[in-house]
């Protein structure tokens, strides 16, 4: 099971109602960080998750509301006496700024941090992949695509009857070695489940302007969490960020499940963003408040 939690989902400072960016991917286990603004720590500790389940932070870009809070989780997971390495991955001069980074107070990690920069690439990690793709912010930027590998069928009883069989404790052995000797006869997996089932899909764009390669990334998504920091094009101005509007038209074009508008200004309240959305989207939205989830 996929669980996505939005840590932080508003853009630029934090405000009274919602802290910056920050995205955790929980999967078998695993947690995983899409970027990690300042205050990190604290969202974390008040979706009760701990830092230490922490494996990999990927971020998408070197403005401070996406990184700032990287130290103050290196320095917990230190003092909690953490061994296993941590892995951050990120965009041109990603290890030039941890290396810095880590250099800025008087203390040293307890653990091993492995640094990784990335252009546009797949990662492959057991049964999901990350993809990195380049975004247009003006700087080094990246967005990153959470993709499940397909999974099995599930077990078709109708055909497990044809084949003279029933439900019972082979099924389980069947699942585990892919094929099976029953009376006599082999039986493969395939041979009683159903159509393999797509993985689940999901896309985080950081801070951007629209761009060809979000709609190519985002395809049939399950999940597109596009930024949307501005709600009309005068707002917006010579910045490299996106409106509703904008990333709504994207979600549309790449037949995405669902949106999820983030990183709204602060000047924004919510339900004053959430109305103008309204009216300006015609696709299928949301627009997260911090500590949302969604669950596959």
């Amino acid at each position: 099971m996929l669980e996505v939690i939005f840590l932080g989902t508003g853009g630029i400072m934090p405000n009274r109602e919602r802290n910056v960016p920050s995205i955790v991917l929980r999967y078998k286990g695993e947690i995983i960080l899409w970027d990690v603004g300042e205050g990190t720590l604290r969202q974390l500790n008040t979706a009760r998750l701990s830092p230490m389940r922490i494996e990999k932070v990927f971020i998408t870009h070197f403005h401070g509301d996406h990184y700032l809070g990287l130290m103050s989780l290196i320095q917990t997971m230190t003092l909690w006496n953490r061994e296993n390495p941590l892995h951050i991955y990120g965009p041109k001069y990603t290890f030039e700024f941890i290396q810095n980074y880590l250099k800025s107070g008087f203390f040293a990690p307890s653990f091993e941090i492995h640094v990784h920069e990335l252009g546009e690439t797949r990662l492959k990690f057991g049964d999901y992949e990350i993809w990195a793709f380049k975004v247009e912010h003006g700087i080094p930027a990246l967005g990153y695509v959470f993709k499940e590998k397909d999974r099995r069928g599930n077990f078709d009883l109708e055909k497990i009857r044809e084949l003279g069989l029933k439900p019972g404790p082979w099924m389980k052995e069947l699942e585990l070695r892919g094929k099976i000797d029953i009376n006599g006869q082999t039986i493969y997996l395939e041979d009683v489940t159903g159509e393999r089932r797509k993985g689940v899909k999901v896309v985080y764009t950081g801070d951007t302007e629209p761009c060809a390669r979000i709609e190519l990334f985002s395809e049939r998504a399950d999940l597109l969490i596009h930024e949307a920091t501005y709600l009309s094009d005068e707002e917006r101005g010579e910045s490299y960020h996106s409106t509703v509007s904008e990333a709504c038209e994207v979600a549309r074009k790449a037949k995405v499940k669902l949106l999820a508008l983030f990183h709204r200004a602060p000047r924004y309240e919510y339900d004053e963003y959430l109305q103008k959305a309204r009216q300006l989207c015609n696709h299928r939205f949301m627009v997260p408040k911090d500590f949302d989830k969604l669950k596959w």
